[in-house]
């Protein structure tokens, strides 16, 4: 009898765990960007492309999954070496690519050469205006190419970057040998406001918030749990789970019912 009753329970907990899938199309998830996309600090199997996909897998069942994203690169990078690398997909299969660019625009390298752009770390605000001009028209033309190489459709989840000073801008305190940088936390603002406009105008760009998860979770964490690899430039496992669920929601909300 025990028997029985224990194998009754483990038919109950098993129907009660199984979900419907959310779509049975033919679905490709892509990854593009920096070390965030790429998982760098990460344990193994805790990478946010990785957590994600064995998330993806057991509610979109013809999911594919392929992630071109490059430790230490910047959004031209991005642009001019990862996105020719995404083929063209049939017309019978939805895009799902998720992008995380522009944090390396910021830091690289560290304030340790003049800065320029896409190693802005030091600039004046003022200086760096062109730099951001320029990021924006980057970012456009990698979204145009991710348009034009799933005719069957794309939805693109864009996160925006994290600050790891918690809003303060005094990233010289982060027990790190790191320059202060006075403008730094205002140029950051200025790459939050473009990925925030194109997720706004244009309706296959999803936004992924970031910088607001991670506020409060960086070195001024207090009591929080704190989010950040030792090089302050990643997250530690419990921020790529973090990461792992904003973009697993932004999906879900996205996919279209068949």
């Amino acid at each position: 009898m025990r028997r029985k009753l224990c194998t009754l329970a483990l038919l109950l907990v098993g129907c009660q765990s199984a979900s419907p899938p959310w779509s049975q199309r033919k679905v490709q998830l892509v990854g593009l960007g920096d070390s965030i996309t790429r998982g760098f600090g990460a344990s193994p199997g805790q990478a946010y492309f990785e957590q994600l996909t064995v998330l993806l897998k057991a509610r979109l069942p013809n999911l594919t999954a392929v992630n071109y994203a490059e430790s230490t690169t910047t959004s031209g990078r991005h642009l001019q070496t990862q996105l020719p690398r995404v083929k063209q997909a049939p017309a019978d299969t939805l895009g799902l690519v998720v992008v995380t660019t522009g944090g390396n625009d910021l830091i690289h390298n560290y304030g340790r050469s003049r800065p320029r752009e896409e190693a802005m770390y030091g600039a004046t605000f003022d200086q760096a205006q062109p730099w951001v001009s320029r990021f924006g028209k980057r970012t456009d033309q990698l979204l145009d190419g991710l348009n034009a190489r799933f005719p069957g459709g794309v939805r693109i989840f864009l996160a925006n970057i994290y600050d790891p000073t918690d809003g303060r801008g005094d990233i010289e305190n982060s027990g790190l040998p790191l320059p202060a940088w006075p403008d730094g936390t205002r140029l950051l603002a200025c790459y939050n406001e473009i990925l925030a406009d194109r997720a706004a105008r244009r309706p296959e760009v999803y936004p992924v918030d970031l910088h607001k998860e991670f506020m409060g979770h960086g070195i001024h964490h207090g009591v929080q749990p704190y989010y950040y690899y030792a090089n302050l430039e990643d997250p530690n496992d419990a921020g790529y789970s973090r990461i792992t669920r904003l973009f697993e929601a932004a999906i879900e909300a996205s996919i279209p019912p068949d």
